[in-house]
């Protein structure tokens, strides 16, 4: 199946030019790309799982820009700020006068980025198609440069970029949870889908932590978390948490897991960093964790931990969240998890906002 607006605009001559390399600006491991030059695409795209894919597709990838390039297509993300940076990235990255195709669906915001370039740029006439357009505008680095991603002060000492999870502000789930980790933790921590490091920060000014490794699959947040974490102890790995492997096994595993594939609900992403948690702890290893309230999680817990209990802040209850310690890994659940299967996109963040799409 081919695209169905690339399809179409690349019926036109002239669409790209005959020679140089083409970026692709944060394609998804399933987009089809088969109507453009395989030989010719260099695809940026720092979420790790997209990103494996797309090599594994023989197409040339990598988590940043590396211009300049001849010709551009940028595959709009939801958040807006994100959005904006990379069509001004693409802009400034392909040589002053090529052509830039910025291509995305309506329930992204294609419509409102297209009303804010027309009032910029000049802006070829949309082509609608499929629940999208695609539209082309003129590389020029200077027309949008005010567009850059620009970095957040979400709290002091820490710094974000347009696309990483709670871009704006510490995550309240992630908080509740720091306020819910005991007085020590083990020796060896990790925190799987450690976005910008706050919640790591908060590991590490725990006592008996010798080591702790931030698992992250954006590559970008995972650049502000070694900006905001500079503690010798911590370890930063970019990798897909559900496919992460440790050379020894934890005391303690601490997360905030995703439940959203894209724009869809898939509750099944916490389960599987549930289960992947439980295969990396020692038996008498700890899961820390908080999760939204309506999430049917309990079911895989029993299934991987012989003790699961909520716990309580002194406030009481927390009427969105759930915050679960689990110990005592279950012999086998984890052999078990390595069978199960594993969603193509098991870590999709919003740039910001409350933690329903975490």
């Amino acid at each position: 199946m081919t695209h169905p607006r690339l399809s179409l605009v690349l019926d036109a001559p002239d669409v790209l030019p005959p020679e140089g390399r083409i970026a692709l600006f944060r394609p998804l491991a399933d987009t089809d790309l088969s109507d453009l030059p395989r030989e010719r695409l260099h695809a940026i795209q720092g979420f790790r799982p997209d990103h494996d894919a797309l090599a594994a597709r023989g197409i040339a990838t990598s988590a940043r820009a590396e211009g300049p390039y001849a010709a551009a297509v940028v595959f709009v993300p939801r958040a807006k700020a994100e959005a904006r940076a990379l069509v001004a990235e693409a802009m400034a990255s392909v040589v002053p006068g090529g052509p830039v195709w910025i291509d995305g669906l309506k329930t992204d915001g294609i419509d409102s980025l297209l009303k804010e370039l027309r009032a910029r740029v000049p802006v070829s006439e949309p082509l609608a198609k499929a629940h999208g357009k695609i539209f082309r505008l003129t590389a020029d680095p200077e027309a949008l440069a005010d567009w850059a991603g620009r970095e957040q002060t979400p709290a002091e000492g820490f710094v974000t970029l347009p696309g990483t999870f709670s871009a704006d502000a510490i995550d309240r789930g992630s908080a509740l949870l720091a306020a819910c980790l005991p007085e020590t933790l083990p020796a060896r921590v990790a925190d799987l889908g450690a976005g910008w490091g706050w919640l790591s920060a908060q590991i590490l000014a725990k006592p008996g932590v010798e080591r702790l490794d931030l698992v992250e699959a954006e590559a970008a947040a995972l650049d502000c978390a070694r900006r905001n974490v500079t503690d010798p102890r911590a370890r930063f790995h970019w990798a897909d948490a559900l496919r992460w492997s440790s050379d020894e096994r934890y005391g303690a595993v601490v997360m905030n897991p995703p439940f959203h594939t894209g724009r869809a609900a898939d509750p099944a992403l916490g389960a599987a960093f549930i289960r992947a948690a439980g295969g990396m702890l020692s038996l008498s290893g700890t899961l820390w964790m908080v999760a939204n309230r309506h999430l049917p999680y309990d079911e895989v817990l029993r299934a991987a931990f012989h003790e699961v209990e909520e716990l309580t802040l002194p406030g009481g209850r927390d009427g969105v969240f759930r915050l679960i310690r689990a110990s005592k890994p279950i012999v086998g659940a984890a052999a078990r998890a390595a069978a199960a299967p594993v969603a193509t996109r098991p870590a999709t963040r919003p740039a910001s906002g409350p933690r329903k799409r975490r």
